[in-house]
């Protein structure tokens, strides 16, 4: 399994205008317990056509600012899409991807077809 390529794969899967925590999508690779891991990927990722900036933590914040290159950039492309940001921080409730089983089973068969 490559657990980075699992979250390139589950961040290019939110939705336009919608954000995902850290720990769920870590729980759509398949393990639930590697938040911090995916916050690692992010980071270091090598291909440009991940959303990252659609990634907050487990409170809506937006903790992984510091990744990318102009400041307050993440903030700016979620407003972009409609996202609401206050003080740094989206409303989960609002913007949160409610992610289905459907597509976390797609997910898992992706996975699978691509070896991943």
């Amino acid at each position: 399994m490559d657990f980075y390529q699992r979250v390139a794969r589950v961040c290019r899967t939110i939705p336009y205008g919608r954000v995902a925590t850290y720990g769920q999508i870590a729980m759509l690779c398949g393990k639930p317990r590697n938040a911090r891991q995916v916050g690692y990927a992010l980071n270091r990722r090598t291909e440009d056509k991940i959303p990252a900036h659609r990634v907050v933590n487990h409170q809506g914040c937006l903790s992984g600012a510091g990744a990318f290159a102009v400041p307050d950039l993440q903030k700016r492309l979620l407003e972009i899409e409609g996202v609401v940001v206050n003080e740094d921080q989206v409303d989960l409730k609002k913007f949160g991807w409610k992610n289905t089983l459907e597509e976390a089973t797609l997910l898992k068969a992706l996975f699978e077809e691509e070896q991943i």
